[in-house]
């Protein structure tokens, strides 16, 4: 045994498979599985037996991750009042949350969520706000927003949230975040949601960046801009080069502007000034 190395401990054979004690790695156990399909009444049987709620496999995944990510409100519960730990993190990093967030239960998100999961954990991977974007779950989207997700969390792989709505061509995610004041330039190795919407040739992504504000003119660390990986004469190569072409109107340098000085929640904060509703429909882009 290595100088450190924690002790061994001799597992416990529960109906045929081995439940090791937390910390230990495995494969599945009847907990994971009960967790993974919502058996409810499996699952308060093992755990009134003495089954580790904790229990992790190969890859860390605990019998929470398997609850969360498959919508399985009452597992979620029952696991948590019997002490899972709320914020634990698979091989890839993923807490629970991330998994509801991914699944789209808004039932479990918010039960994570009042149990104290952190919406904004300290991840260099994908958030619980990326995981949403990137299965487009809209509403999942709108809650972690509500409650204080980070809009500018960066993933070392995807980029921001905006990215990740971008490139999977989620819209009403890549909406939800630019009304919530999502920078739409922001980069990753110098690319932004811009180029994602350019390379899987969606028009109606692409008008909608531009109208937030979308540099059509960044590059990227190709240097290449975002029309550069459109189809020559294709319908986003000519949506690009009208937007190259015409400048912006002075209502929309007026709007973008006075939305950047709002800052993030500027929608919340434009029913706060005293204009016309006319002009507030215009800024909420309405």
């Amino acid at each position: 045994m290595a100088t450190g190395a924690a002790p061994v401990t001799a597992p416990t054979v529960y109906s045929g498979h081995i439940i090791g004690d937390i910390g230990q790695w495995v494969d599945r156990t009847p907990i994971h599985d009960a967790s993974r399909q919502g058996h409810t009444v499996q699952l308060k049987q093992l755990i009134e037996s003495g089954a580790c709620v904790n229990q992790v496999t190969v890859d860390s995944i605990t019998p929470l991750h398997e609850a969360s990510l498959h919508g399985h409100f009452q597992c979620v519960k029952m696991l948590l009042d019997a002490g899972a730990q709320v914020d634990a993190r698979n091989i890839d990093g993923s807490t629970p949350l991330c998994d509801a967030s991914s699944g789209g239960s808004l039932e479990c998100v918010k039960l994570l969520l009042d149990r104290g999961a952190k919406v904004n954990p300290p991840l260099f991977t994908a958030s619980p706000l990326h995981e949403a974007c990137m299965s487009g779950k809209s509403e999942c989207v709108k809650l972690l927003i509500e409650v204080g997700a980070n809009l500018e969390a960066h993933d070392c792989h995807f980029g921001t949230p905006l990215h990740v709505a971008c490139a999977r061509e989620h819209l009403d995610c890549a909406k939800v975040l630019l009304d919530a004041g999502a920078n739409v330039n922001a980069a990753k190795l110098h690319e932004t949601a811009l180029h994602h919407a350019a390379k899987v040739k969606n028009k109606d992504l692409i008008k909608m960046l531009v109208e937030f504000g979308g540099n059509v003119y960044a590059r990227d660390n190709r240097g290449k801009k975002p029309s550069d990986y459109s189809w020559p004469n294709s319908p986003t190569a000519k949506c690009f080069e009208y937007y190259e072409k015409t400048p912006r109107t002075l209502s929309q340098v007026c709007r973008l502007n006075l939305r950047k000085v709002l800052g993030p929640k500027a929608g919340e904060k434009v029913y706060k000034l005293n204009i016309p509703r006319r002009l507030i429909a215009y800024l909420l882009y309405n």
